[in-house]
């Protein structure tokens, strides 16, 4: 048994063969993943229903378990900041969000580099997150 909060095998499988500036997709229940992400991507769908497992339960989680050195948001197009925003930003304190337009967004997560796509069941609008991981330093 392992003592982190990361206990998805698949999750960590895929973590383990990524790096440095290797990309993962958190997604809400609204994202197309089938035609707007990497298809050689590990795909892991946590969504068992609506609200459940919410992309910052999965934020929460990676935080503690991989470096992260940036952090794409998806921008609505009428330049409003979502509430989950803030959230992430809890989460992520030293990371500024980049703020990403739609189809943009959907570009970066068909990037070769996202290694790891995860499918929530997250209710709230705009609550897609790219990370880029960063570099272990200890």
């Amino acid at each position: 048994m392992l003592k982190t909060k990361l206990l998805h095998p698949e999750i960590i499988g895929a973590l383990g063969r990524m790096g440095h500036g290797s990309q993962v997709l958190i997604a809400d229940g609204n994202f197309p993943f089938t035609t707007h992400s990497n298809p050689q991507a590990t795909h892991v769908f946590l969504n068992l229903r609506p609200g459940l497992v919410t992309v910052t339960d999965v934020l929460d989680t990676l935080v503690a378990a991989i470096p992260v050195e940036a952090a794409h948001v998806m921008q609505p197009a009428d330049g409003s900041t979502p509430p989950i925003f803030a959230e992430f930003n809890q989460l992520l304190p030293d990371i500024e969000l980049i703020r990403t337009e739609r189809f943009e967004f959907y570009d970066k997560a068909k990037s070769s580099d996202v290694g790891l796509v995860i499918a929530t069941g997250e209710a709230r609008i705009y609550a897609n997150l790219l990370l880029t991981i960063g570099v272990v330093t200890n």
